[in-house]
């Protein structure tokens, strides 16, 4: 079963180095990847924006079999971590994985709540541009260590 990739994240690429590594990165993988961008308004107080960007960010993988958030206490896997889970959901039939990947403030509880899985990167706060780079990196080296390529050493 092929594995189908949506990544929903707050705000805008421009044109900038981490596109370009998010695009490399999304042009390697066997497995197609979306990324759906979603903005609100900045007027808003925060913790209604919090709350819109949430209801998008649900919205952009509805239909998705798993959902995982990226939040900074959710759980760190090793790359061999990340490998194993995209094995284990397609075994279980699970092809459609989407990712959330908050704004400057991170996620709303409730959205943060109805995730599937929350993985984290590590303790330290990524600006969520380069969290899309660094995510894209992970899921392209978790393929390359299911299909035995070299790429991932170690």
């Amino acid at each position: 079963m092929s594995t189908k990739i949506t990544i929903a994240s707050v705000g805008r690429w421009r044109d900038c180095p981490e596109r370009r590594l998010f695009d490399d990165y999304a042009r390697r993988l066997a497995w197609p990847v979306v990324l759906r961008e979603v903005e609100v308004k900045k007027s808003l107080p925060d913790a209604a924006r919090m709350t819109r960007e949430g209801d998008l960010l649900r919205q952009a993988v509805d239909g998705c079999d798993v959902c995982v958030a990226l939040d900074e206490r959710g759980k760190a896997l090793t790359s061999r971590d990340i490998a194993k889970q995209f094995e284990s959901w397609q075994m279980n039939g699970q092809g459609a994985v989407g990712f959330l990947i908050g704004g400057a403030d991170g996620l709303d509880d409730v959205t943060r709540n109805a995730a599937d899985a929350r993985w984290s990167l590590g303790a330290m706060t990524w600006p969520h541009m380069l969290v899309r780079v660094l995510l894209a990196e992970q899921i392209y080296r978790a393929s390359s260590i299911l299909a035995g390529h070299p790429y991932h050493r170690g």
